[in-house]
């Protein structure tokens, strides 16, 4: 069973940056996709920025130019890094991987940007 763990989540002002962590128990390089998704209150979860095993990314539009999605191999590990949050991001933020046989899902972590 591969475990996803995320970190990094918080409290944060209107235009400050946080960075997520997402630890994967074990092999990370089994996933050809890693991803973030975020949930916020009354709303359906939705995918905030994808990364394809040959280093391809895909972002939602609200987050382009301010969110960055990188996976480091070697420790098995996918981050976000998030630039100028707006009020609108708080949510809690999913780790995602599929290997296209097999999807876990980590257990979320809670950003909350004030105005």
């Amino acid at each position: 069973q591969v475990q996803l763990v995320e970190s990094g989540g918080g409290l944060v002002q209107a235009g400050g940056s946080l960075r997520l962590s997402c630890a994967v128990s074990r092999g990370i390089f089994r996933f050809n996709v890693m991803a973030w998704y975020r949930q916020a209150p009354g709303k359906q979860r939705e995918l905030v920025a994808a990364i394809i095993s040959g280093g391809s990314t895909n972002y939602a539009d609200p987050v382009k130019g301010r969110f960055t999605i990188s996976r480091d191999n070697a420790k098995n590990t996918v981050y976000l890094q998030m630039n100028s949050l707006k009020p609108e991001d708080t949510a809690v933020y999913y780790c995602y991987a599929d290997s296209a046989s097999t999807r876990y899902w980590g257990q979320g972590t809670q950003v909350t940007v004030s105005s």
